[in-house]
This record gives C-alpha cells, structure tokens and sequence, in this order.
C-alpha cells in the first residue's frame, strides 16, 4: 500500500456482518490482501448483531425438500427456484462447517453436548440453532474475532464508503469509454478527519446490510440507511423487489423507550397475542395464528389495533410451557424491558410492528456477481440473490449472508488471477467542495425525519394508490433540496447517509406504486 489517501488491496469489502465476514475470511485463506470497512466506531455494530433469534441449521427429523418447501410458501413462491436450492444444499452444512466447527460459535447445547434446535413462525420444523436471544451477537463476535486474527485482513473502522469506484466513469483515460461498466474500488470518507481517500481494489463486494431506519418505527440501528444499496443504483445496478419490505410483528411499545424488537422465538416457544381487551386474536386471520408468516401477523396486529383504536397489542408469555424458564430462555428480552418495569415471566409486552428487513435488493446471481457491473459483488440483506421472494422465512437472513458471503468469496479467490488492478492515476482525488459553510444537523435531522415519517405513513404496513403517490411526490421534493445540500457542504457522515436514504426511499415507493399486486410484505388494499 502506498500514500496513505490511496490504498490498495485484492478485495475490499464494505460492511462487516456476517456477510463481509464469510467473504473477507474466505478470500483471506486463499491468501488475498483484503480490506474491511465499516462506518461504526465498532466492529460489533451491524445488523447481524441485532439478530436474536437464530440462524437455520441442521433440524434433527428435517429434510432439505421441507426447508425449500417452508421458504418458497414463506415468499408466496416469489422466490428465485435456484437460489432456494443453493440455500438448502449449501446453508444448514455451511452452519455446521463454518460457524459451529470453525468459528466456535457457542450455539446452546443440552446435557449431553447436542446443539439444540427451536421453531419459528411459518417453518414446519424446529431447525432454528440459537444462542439464547442474542444469537447474532454471538455469531458477530466470532466473525470479529476470526478477522482480527487474520494476517491478511485489515479493518478500517470510522471509514465510510461515499461511491464505488466505476471504469468508465471515474476515469481519465478518454479510451475508457469503450469498456463495459466495472468495480475498481470505492471513494472513503476518514469519519475522524473527513478526509476521502481511494481505496483501490480489482473486486468489491458490498456487504452493508439494510434500509430499515429510512422508517419512522424500525427495528433496525441508526447507521442502516440503504448506503450499499444507493452506492450501487447510483454506479447503474439494478435493484429489484424493492417494494418487498418486511415488518417485524413484534417490537417494544413503550413510553420514552425506543422501540427493541422481540425475538419471534418468543412466539415459536408458545408465547400469543391479545388486544387490550384480553382477546386472543389471531386464530381470526390466519390458522397457524402466532406462527403464521410475518407479513400475516404484522398485518393482523394493524387490524386489531385499528379496530379498536388502541396503540399496541400485548404479547403474553404466560401461554409458554412452564417446562421453560422464560427468564434464562431469553435474557436479552428479560434484561432489557426490567428496568422498564416489565417482568417477562409475568407480565405481557407491549408491541407494534416496525420495519425490519427489506426482502429485495441490489440484483445479483448465484455468485453474488452485480448484474451490469463486473468485479462488483453483493452479498447479505443489501443484495436481492432472490432467495426470499415476497416475504423472509424467519431465520433465513443470517444463513443467506452466511451463504453468498462465502459464495461471493470464494469466487473472488478463484478467479482472482483474471481480476484487472485498475492504474491508479487514472483515478482522480475525491474533487471537496471548497466551503467555509458548516452542516447544519438541525437541517439534515429534520430532512431525514420527514422521509422517515413519509414511508411509515404512506409505505408502510397496508398502502394504496394515492398515499403512494403523496410518497413520491414529498420524496421528489426532498431529493431536489437534499441533492442540491449535498453539492454544497462538506461531506459528513450525516449528510452522506440522508442523501442515501432519500434515494433509497425513492425506489422503494417507485417499486410500491408500480406493483398492483398484493403478495407477500408488498399490501396495497385497493
């Protein structure tokens, strides 16, 4: 690696959840220089850490014609048939191999040593591995961990990507012209300097996860404002099934506390729903009841609570087998609704839907390979592999990462001989706005708050013709202002992130307003 504003390596990836890690491991084993960036002060904060459920593995009476059964029903069969096929041969022994054999993930175990398996909503057996409620995180750490210790990785934390680095279009060579469209790196911005340096790379894969916090009520953290997901669409990537939001049935509702999703788990263990009047509803809409598909739960929950005119619904625990000590079952739920007042093993939650995973993506093949954009990768929730169709199985997020991430790098590796190094001064310095004038975060807050009121209010769990037509047009207006913001100021994390948001939110009301068709997490009621 030369000048410190220009970097080099054979892969980088950008994010570093399950994805980034399975790929940036595999490709550091074949003995490629990978780097690894993420915008957070800490490795830990991603999307996969928030994931308290489990992760999909080996059941003991399961079969992979019922795995690919429960997935294509689960996405109204939607789904792409050749990636759920790679999901069921590949996924429930890549869990085995990668995660418990190699990475030591301490999934929970009984007596005797075997790990243990639960159910979730919609699968018809119980094959979810888990580590209590907070198997993400613990599934994070030892990625965390695995590349720390790796001699061919090197993390860059506090570096946000603001664009991929695209052959032609950021070339100076005038011959350039005549190449098809590749990867060659990204634009970084040094949050701690704000300085935006190159980071060249023959192959880019972005693993930055999803677009949840582009509404108002999501279970999902700050940072996942669609930046993978806007970086692509603006290099040209298509981004498909974009209307395809899934809400999460159940998250906190709860006065002066942010909203914290409750593990579906919870309800696969025995855990049912009533409205405020002590009705168990769910037995009205769908026959399975609390395990019926999320979308189906999602929207009974908005049904109840409009019917009644009431703020939530109340999620009872009291309906779990006493054979399961529901305090140790899920300490992570139990820890943090205490010092709200709320005792799990006596009192019912409080909950809502919210946001909580986007179902389409960046369009990619079985490879993770970007359509249209060679030598650019995606993998993880930012990518569409068209693995969940119009709706998420429950637990299959992680196992998707986990999947393409080690498909995209492996790939990588393989082909990495054939892989072009791009000549650096080809490639200008990012071109800052020379500008005293500072960012006003009032400004930008309040921009970002009216696109997340926007979708929640028009793009959200039920929708129809003219609320997404109100979408698009208060969306329109605020990409003109946010752009022309954007071209002024000196680039910041903050102002990086809303100019994504908006164009992220933009495709996803565009998607929503264009598909008639009611499926799956996509629900227009005219």
């Amino acid at each position: 690696m030369a000048e410190s504003n220009r970097l080099r390596c054979d892969l980088l990836v950008i994010g570093c959840g399950i994805a980034g890690a399975a790929a940036a491991i595999k490709a550091a084993d074949a003995g490629l220089k990978v780097i690894v960036t993420t915008k957070e002060k800490e490795f830990l904060e991603t999307n996969t850490r928030w994931a308290q459920g489990g992760i999909i593995g080996t059941g003991p009476d399961d079969t992979r014609d019922l795995l690919y059964a429960d997935v294509m029903r689960a996405g109204v069969e939607l789904n792409k048939p050749q990636a759920v096929e790679i999901f069921c041969e590949e996924g429930p022994r890549l869990v085995d191999a990668f995660l418990v054999k190699r990475l030591k993930v301490p999934f929970n175990r009984d007596e005797k040593g075997r790990i243990l398996h639960t159910a979730e909503a919609a699968h018809s057996r119980r094959r979810i591995y888990f580590k209590e409620d907070r198997t993400g995180y613990a599934i994070h750490q030892a990625c965390t961990k695995a590349m720390k210790a790796h001699k061919n990785i090197q993390l860059l934390n506090q570096h946000m990507a603001v664009d991929i680095i695209t052959i032609p279009h950021h070339s100076r060579n005038p011959l350039a012209v005549y190449e098809s469209t590749r990867a060659a790196g990204a634009y970084i911005l040094q949050i701690k300097t704000g300085k935006i340096i190159n980071i060249f790379a023959p192959n880019v894969i972005l693993a930055t996860g999803g677009m949840g916090y582009i509404y108002l009520h999501t279970t999902n953290p700050v940072g996942a404002t669609g930046d993978g997901l806007a970086m692509a669409y603006r290099a040209g990537a298509r981004c498909i099934n974009m209307e395809y939001v899934q809400f999460h049935p159940t998250t906190l509702c709860h006065t002066g506390a942010p909203g914290f999703l409750i593990t579906e788990a919870v309800r696969g263990e025995g855990a049912k729903l009533k409205n405020l009047r002590g009705d168990y509803f769910m037995s009205k809409y769908d026959r399975r009841k609390e395990l019926a598909p999320r979308d189906i739960v999602a929207r009974s929950i908005y049904e109840e609570i409009s019917a009644h005119k009431e703020g939530y619904v109340l999620l009872d625990l009291s309906t779990i087998p006493k054979r399961i000590d529901v305090g140790k079952r899920f300490p992570g739920v139990a820890m943090k609704l205490k010092p709200l007042g709320i005792d799990i093993t006596r009192d019912p939650i409080p909950v809502v839907p919210a946001a909580h995973y986007q179902c389409g993506g960046i369009q990619t093949d079985e490879y993770g390979r970007v359509e249209g954009i060679r030598n650019l990768f995606a993998a993880g929730e930012v990518a569409c592999t068209g693995l969940h169709g119009a709706n998420r199985l429950a637990s299959t997020s992680l196992l998707e990462g986990l999947v393409w991430g080690h498909r995209a790098g492996t790939y990588v590796a393989e082909t990495a001989g054939n892989a072009r190094a791009v000549r650096t001064s080809d490639i200008p310095p990012w071109r800052a706005v020379r500008t005293r004038e500072v960012l006003d975060p009032v400004l930008v807050h309040q921009d970002l708050l009216n696109i997340r009121t926007t979708m929640w209010n028009y793009v959200g769990i039920v929708r129809t013709r003219k609320r997404l037509e109100r979408a698009r047009s208060d969306l329109d207006y605020l990409s003109h202002r946010s752009e022309k913001f954007y071209r002024q100021i000196r680039l910041t994390r903050d102002l990086i992130e809303l100019r994504n948001a908006i164009i992220v939110a933009r495709v996803v009301a565009a998607g929503a307003h264009t598909n008639p068709v009611s499926r799956g997490c996509h629900y227009r009621v005219d």
